[in-house]
């Protein structure tokens, strides 16, 4: 028997202005069918299917009664739930798969690439991401991890701004054994990358309070009920062994309630059926206060709200934000997360998932650069979206409650855990784990037995550290050059760039290669129009517009636009609540510091007190801060200053600059990289002793 599902079994008719509108009858629900029959997904044959029209951007003719779909959706309608042909072309000779698989492959979590470097034949490989709500790795994993990188990878880890591992490299002839390795040490890639939710973010803390270990259970119990079911990843990777942990009662009951039209009933996926959602979903929970996990950028984001005790009571809920676009296509954008509205808390799981319905029934398939969520309440408005979702979850939202301020939260550094532990956040460039740093990690990590979690800006905490332990690990981390952040440059610490060339097939420049000596560059400009070390601003860089490391939340955005060149995005806020708008174009990176030394000079002579760049800039207007960048003919002779903290002298710092320049560097540079070398050294010294 097939049924048809729409909001209530009503017709919901979709007509937002200056839109035409393209239709097609509401998903079907069958059971596992035959690869080689057609499988459902939009059917225009049934009279009793409940119409629902998806919105199209921008404007086209309706040519025919089917509507258009993309490749994309084919390839998952004919896939036997993600299985074919992934599982055929996974055992044949050929170095890399068909166009099918690369894209099923995703769903599983991994993505075919070649090194852009190499030219001749193309070298293929495959990136694997790996799913851990909240950040969370065992001691077990991190680990396996660790090993897989030396034996199957690159030799390197990289830490994504979604709180998960990439493992790059990985050969096909070796992929069964490491998707295998993973599955069976208690790790999973399954969902990490496809039109399905991703990694559900929540601040990495391991702080034993209320509010924060119930955001992380949140987090944990989302990622459980909008994870895949019909067992496509184990058919593939583990000849289908079943390696899943037991979910909470409250996990299975939400997923199996089809009180209000919600699943395809009699489906290996009562949530997601044969064609899953149009495009990727992210969703982020967190606590007042902490934007760590760059909140308003998700699909779905979620904050506990907790009484006069700190007992968790609900969720204020908000929907609609993403980061990618198109470059010269002003039809797609970047956007903010807005408020739907407040659930109280055993009621999260339901609104979740019909929000996740409401996308998956009405998002478009007929164009993925339309396809994300923020399109569809772009179109619709919020109050017509919370309408819909409204039929789904079976009550209407509460009121948004109010909120404190967000502040960007690092946890860098040793801080309490408020059960007697420690725990230590390490700052890594970019995510990259690599080389003697890798090695102390290892060392650290196995010596004592440590868990670790991955926070969203790419950095690393080990938890769980008794405090006898404090001192020597503190010793271990400075040798493999974990450093405490006071001896990180500020900038460093907020900055981030996602891998780019040479893997990404996206790529169209460079972003994670470039950056050091990016940041390098930002501050010598500080340094020469005056403004102090400690000083900062968020930079973040991608080598394409799809956003990867949130630049259009950066108080300075990178973002390639070609070879060599980037938009600048200007106007975000350092904790992460406006969205940058476009400066400049196609800025040559040899030229970046014809932009910056004005936009710095001003900043430093014009702003209010303790103005962060990124608010000088939306108060200054584009216009004025163009007018400078035009106008500007070098920083006045008179406005050059030395850091009377480093340097005591002109004659000093003057030696000093000049051994910098032979090795590239600022004098400021070079003098706290000979800071933090003696630092180090000294306290390799009292370890010894």
């Amino acid at each position: 028997m097939t049924t048809s599902f729409g909001a209530a079994n009503t017709a919901i008719f979709i007509d937002p202005p200056k839109l035409q509108i393209q239709t097609f009858n509401g998903l079907k629900t069958s059971g596992l069918i035959s690869v080689h029959k057609t499988i459902h997904g939009f059917s225009s044959s049934s009279s009793n299917s409940s119409t629902i029209r998806a919105i199209s951007t921008p404007v086209k003719p309706e040519t025919a009664a089917e509507p258009k779909r993309s490749k994309v959706e084919i390839f998952k309608e004919q896939s036997n739930f993600i299985r074919y042909p992934l599982n055929e072309e996974m055992v044949n000779d050929a170095p890399n798969i068909n166009e099918a698989a690369t894209q099923l492959i995703k769903f599983h979590g991994s993505y075919l690439q070649y090194n852009r470097d190499e030219r001749g034949a193309k070298s293929y490989s495959f990136m694997l991401r790996t799913k851990n709500p909240s950040g969370k790795v065992s001691n077990r994993l991190y680990l396996v991890m660790d090993e897989l990188a030396d034996e199957f990878g690159i030799g390197t880890l990289r830490l994504t701004t979604r709180q998960t591992f990439q493992l790059h490299g990985v050969l096909k002839k070796d992929m069964k054994t490491v998707m295998g390795t993973i599955i069976r040490n208690m790790g999973s890639t399954l969902g990490a990358c496809g039109d399905l939710n991703r990694n559900v973010l929540a601040p990495p803390a391991p702080l034993a309070r209320k509010d924060y270990l119930y955001a992380q259970e949140t987090a944990e119990n989302i990622a459980a009920l909008l994870t895949p079911q019909s067992g496509f990843y184990y058919d593939v990777w583990v000849d289908g062994e079943r390696f899943m942990t037991a979910e909470p009662p409250e996990v299975v009951k939400a997923r199996n309630d089809n009180s209000h039209n919600t699943n395809f009933p009699d489906s290996p996926e009562p949530i997601y059926g044969t064609q899953f959602l149009p495009r990727k979903f992210k969703i982020a929970v967190t606590v007042p206060t902490d934007n760590s996990v760059d909140i308003f950028t998700n699909d779905i984001g979620v904050v506990v709200v907790s009484d006069d005790n700190g007992e968790p009571q609900g969720f204020n809920i908000y929907v609609g934000g993403g980061m990618g676009r198109t470059h010269r296509l002003e039809s797609t954008f970047a956007r903010l997360a807005e408020p739907i509205g407040y659930v109280p808390k055993e009621d999260i799981l339901y609104a979740i998932k019909a929000i996740v319905v409401t996308q998956r029934e009405n998002g478009r398939r007929d164009d993925r650069k339309y396809s994300r969520m923020k399109y569809l309440i772009s179109s619709w408005g919020i109050e017509k979206f919370r309408s819909v979702v409204e039929e789904y979850y079976g009550k209407k939202f509460e009121p948004i409650r109010e909120l404190p301020e967000w502040e960007f939260k690092s946890f860098l550094g040793w801080h309490e855990q408020g059960d007697g532990s420690l725990f230590c956040g390490l700052h890594v460039d970019n995510g990259r784990i690599k080389g003697v740093m890798k090695k102390t990690l290892r060392e650290v990590i196995e010596k004592y037995n440590l868990n670790v979690r991955i926070t969203a800006n790419q950095n690393l905490i080990l938890c769980d550290i008794r405090r006898a332990w404090k001192r020597p690990i503190t010793t271990m981390l400075a040798q493999g050059g974990l450093l405490e952040p006071r001896y990180v440059d500020p900038l460093n610490v907020t900055a981030m760039a996602c891998p780019a060339l040479p893997m990404c097939p996206l790529a169209i420049t460079e972003a994670e290669r470039g950056t050091p000596d990016l940041l390098k560059r930002i501050r010598a400009v500080f340094e020469k129009v005056g403004l102090k070390y400690n000083e900062s601003i968020v930079v973040r860089v991608t080598g394409c517009p799809n956003g990867c490391a949130r630049p259009y939340m950066a108080e300075l955005g990178l973002v390639g636009d070609g070879p060599n060149s980037y938009q600048i995005w200007l106007g975000g806020t350092p904790n992460q609540t406006s969205l940058a708008k476009t400066f400049l174009n196609k800025v040559k990176i040899q030229e970046l510091e014809k932009v910056l030394e004005p936009l710095f000079y001003h900043w430093k002579r014009n702003r209010g007190a303790k103005e962060s760049f990124g608010e000088f800039s939306n108060r200054t207007g584009f216009e004025k801060l163009q007018e400078w960048v035009e106008k500007w003919e070098g920083v006045p002779q008179s406005s050059g200053k030395f850091n009377l903290k480093l340097f005591a002298d002109r004659e000093t710092y003057q030696a000093v600059d000049e051994m910098a320049k032979l090795q590239n560097k600022t004098a400021h540079q070079l003098a706290m990289e000979i800071i933090r070398n003696y630092v180090a050294a000294e306290q390799n010294g009292k370890s010894a002793e």
